[in-house]
């Protein structure tokens, strides 16, 4: 019994966790971030081979990859303020008073500066398949909210009507004791979606630790081997 009434509690906690909230914004902005990230990467590097022949190319494919080390310190940051994930840090200390040619070449050799621009590229998809999710539970969720304050504009236009397959019956709203039980549903589904969101959170999460900090991979090995 002790044990149900705390998987009960632990499953409406999610509702009034900070940390759930702060998921859910990391990934609204997912999405944008990564039409961004693809956008600049394709253009920059497009542009940038094209025009090497007439050595125009070469600053501009410079630019390119300062530009998108600085978008990985960006995501990083979101990931460790947001996401509350400790990703390592994205390279070793270098000697400042070294000149540009070597500190070009550690660039070069950093891991993390191949894999920064891989994770920018996932990005992309990634935010896509999280958006959609998201949208899907998200927009569930708030139309049974929302039923006891629009089920009567939308019963004025085509009639509030709820689906649940070929073969249920469908449900009409067509008062505000079906619209209030309709909330019920919703309120009860809200912690699901924050559990569904908390989910993706640390899909996210994992993956920028693994790609966006030197030697990451290493220490998830060594950390899995411990658990085992």
């Amino acid at each position: 019994m002790n044990d149900s009434n705390l998987t009960v509690e632990r499953f409406f906690r999610v509702m009034v966790s900070g940390q759930a909230y702060l998921n859910l914004i990391y990934l609204l902005a997912a999405f944008p971030l990564g039409i961004f990230y693809f956008t600049f990467l394709v253009s920059g590097l497009s542009l940038g081979l094209s025009l090497v022949i007439i050595w125009v190319g070469i600053p501009l494919l410079l630019l390119v990859g300062v530009g998108w080390w600085g978008l990985t310190i960006f995501e990083r940051y979101l990931v460790i303020h947001l996401l509350k994930e400790d990703v390592p840090e994205m390279a070793h200390p270098s000697n400042q008073s070294a000149d540009f040619w070597i500190r070009f070449k550690e660039y070069c050799r950093n891991p993390v500066t191949w894999t920064g621009f891989l994770y920018l590229f996932l990005k992309f998809p990634l935010g896509i398949l999280t958006f959609v999710i998201l949208v899907t539970v998200l927009s569930l969720t708030l139309a049974f909210l929302s039923m006891p304050f629009t089920y009567e504009s939308v019963q004025f236009f085509q009639g509030a009507s709820i689906s649940f397959g070929p073969w249920i019956p469908v449900w009409s709203i067509d008062s505000m004791k079906d619209a209030l039980f309709a909330a019920l549903i919703g309120l009860m589904l809200w912690p699901v979606t924050l559990h569904i969101t908390n989910g993706l959170a640390w899909v996210h999460a994992r993956f920028a630790k693994v790609m966006l900090g030197i030697d990451s991979m290493g220490r998830l090995t060594t950390v899995i081997e411990v658990e085992k």
